[in-house]
C-alpha cells in the first residue's frame, strides 16, 4: 500500500444497508478507532497531501455518528458532517483527537478482584416470529471471540415454525432452541435460565447485532469486584435512518456515557442523586449478562413484568434493582457493544414508548407495594427534592420531540408518557391484587 492509499481512510457502516434513506436528516453509522486516524495523519505528512475519509454506502447521509476506539474499549461518540459521502478529515482528527483525554476507567485492583478463569457462558436470545432480525443476531454472537459458549433461542409462544425452521437448518452445535408456549418476556428469560449449561447467562434482544468482542467485554466485567452478579453492556443505535429512529435514540440515552461504572447498594454515586432508584444508569435489557446461581436465588424474572404481559416492560430494571437490593454488585461495561436496530416507523415507535411507559409505571408500583422501598424511596425524594425536580424535568424534555424530528413525527409522539406510566402502575397493582385473592381462595 502506497502513503497517498494509506492516507485514505474508509470507515464501513455497522449495520450494512444498500438502499439510500429517504428522511433528510438520516445519520450514518460507524466506528473509527484512535490508531486508524494517526496512521492516516501520519501517511498525510509523509506524502504530502491532504488525507482523506471516506464512508461507504454513506449516499443520501449529511451527518455521521462515530464510535471512537482506543484498540478494544470504547471512548464516547462525534457526530460530524458528511458530504459526499466523505467526513473533512481534519475536521475528524481534531473532534477525535478531543476524545484522548477521556476519564481512565477505574477498576479495582487486581488483588480485589475476582479470578478470571475462563467461564462457560450461555447466550439467551428471546424471540417471537421476527427469524428475519434474529438471523443477524445470531450470527454475530456466534462470531464473538469468546472461546466457550453456546447459545439457547428461546422460541417464545410462537406462530409460525420459521425460528425452529432456521435453527434446525443452521446446523450448529452451539445452538440449541427451546419453545416457551406461555407468551411473556420474563417467562421467556426464566425458560433460559433453567436450561443454560453456563455459569454466566448473557441476554442479548433478537434485534442487535453485536461486537466481536461483546461477550469477552461482558465476562471480564465480572472481574471488576468480588460480589459482581450483572453486567450491562452499551446499546448504541445501529442505525439512525428515520424520525422515528432518531427520536428514540435521543430518548432512550442508551449511550449518554461510555464510562465503566461500578454499581452497589451500600455506595451511592455521588452524581446519581436519586440512586438506587435511577434505573436508567443501570443498562438495558437488551444486552446484559447475570451470575445464573445469584439470579436464580432471587427468583428468577418477574413474570408480572415484562413485554408480552399487561405490563409490557419493566423487567429488566426490576432485576438490575433486585441484585443491586441484595448486596451484589452490578457493572456498567460500554466495551460490551450490541448496536440497536430501533423502530423505523411512527407507528412501531408509538407502541415503543407506550409498553416502555406501562413497564416503568408497573415497576413503580412494585416499589410503592414495598413498604421499606416505598419508604426508602419517599426519604430519597424529600432529602433530593430539587434532583427530583431535574429528573422530571428532564425526562419531560426527552420525551418531547427535538427539533430536528418534530415536524416528520405525529404530533402525539411523546405526549402519553406519564399517562403510560399511570396506565401501569394500575396495571401491576390489579395483577398483584389477583393473585393475592387467588392465593387466599387456593387455602380455602
Amino acid at each position: 500500500m502506497s502513503a497517498h492509499d494509506s492516507a485514505c481512510l474508509t470507515l464501513e457502516p455497522v449495520l450494512p444497508n444498500p438502499d439510500r434513506p429517504s428522511w433528510s436528516g438520516a445519520i450514518w453509522i460507524g466506528e473509527v478507532s484512535l490508531d486508524a486516524v494517526d496512521s492516516a495523519d501520519e501517511a498525510s505528512a509523509r506524502c504530502g497531501t491532504p488525507a482523506k475519509c471516506r464512508l461507504q454506502n454513506a449516499e443520501g447521509f449529511s451527518k455521521a455518528r462515530l464510535l471512537v476506539r482506543d484498540r478494544e474499549r470504547a471512548v464516547g461518540f462525534v457526530d460530524i458532517a458528511v458530504t459526499d459521502g466523505q467526513v473533512v478529515f481534519s475536521e475528524l482528527r481534531d473532534q477525535v483527537g478531543a476524545q484522548r483525554h477521556y476519564p481512565r476507567r477505574q477498576v479495582p485492583d487486581a488483588i480485589a478482584r475476582r479470578s478470571a478463569e475462563m467461564l462457560h457462558v450461555t447466550v439467551v436470545m428471546c424471540t417471537r416470529d421476527r427469524t428475519d432480525l434474529l438471523k443477524s443476531a445470531v450470527a454475530s454472537v456466534l462470531a464473538a471471540d469468546y472461546p466457550d459458549f453456546d447459545v439457547l433461542v428461546v422460541d417464545n409462544a410462537p406462530r409460525t415454525d420459521a425460528t425452529r425452521e432456521y435453527v434446525t437448518n443452521l446446523a450448529d452445535n452451539r445452538v440449541r432452541l427451546i419453545t416457551e408456549p406461555i407468551p411473556g418476556l420474563s417467562r421467556a428469560r426464566n425458560t433460559g435460565l433453567l436450561a443454560a449449561t453456563g455459569n454466566i447467562v448473557a441476554f442479548v434482544d433478537d434485534d442487535v447485532v453485536v461486537d466481536r468482542g461483546w461477550l469477552s467485554a461482558l465476562v471480564n466485567g465480572f472481574t471488576y469486584g468480588v460480589s459482581v452478579a450483572c453486567v450491562s453492556g452499551m446499546v448504541p443505535a445501529g442505525e439512525l435512518r428515520t424520525p422515528a429512529q432518531a427520536y428514540f435514540e435521543n430518548r432512550a440515552g442508551w449511550t449518554e456515557s461510555a464510562q465503566l461504572r461500578i454499581f452497589e447498594w451500600s455506595h451511592a454515586p455521588r452524581d446519581v442523586p436519586l440512586f438506587p432508584f435511577e434505573v436508567r444508569h443501570y443498562g438495558t435489557g437488551a444486552n446484559f449478562a447475570v451470575d445464573r446461581q445469584a439470579v436464580m436465588s432471587l427468583g428468577g424474572f418477574d413474570e408480572r413484568l415484562g413485554a408480552g404481559t399487561k405490563a409490557s416492560g419493566g423487567e429488566d430494571i426490576d432485576m438490575f434493582f433486585r441484585i443491586l437490593r441484595s448486596g451484589r454488585q452490578l457493572v456498567r461495561e460500554p466495551g460490551a457493544i450490541a448496536w440497536h436496530r430501533h423502530r423505523a416507523s411512527a407507528d412501531d415507535l408509538r407502541a415503543q414508548t407506550r409498553g416502555y411507559g406501562l413497564g416503568l409505571g408497573a415497576w413503580l408500583a412494585k416499589i410503592a407495594s414495598d413498604p421499606p422501598m416505598a419508604m426508602l424511596a419517599l426519604k430519597t425524594i424529600a432529602r433530593r427534592r430539587p434532583a427530583m425536580v431535574r429528573h422530571l424535568r428532564s425526562t419531560a424534555q426527552r420525551a418531547a420531540p427535538s427539533t430536528t424530528v418534530k415536524f416528520d413525527l405525529p404530533a402525539d409522539i411523546g405526549s402519553g408518557t406519564w399517562r403510560f406510566i399511570a396506565a401501569g402502575a394500575w396495571v401491576y397493582l390489579g395483577v398483584a391484587s389477583r393473585r393475592r385473592l387467588f392465593r387466599a381462595n387456593s387455602s380455602w
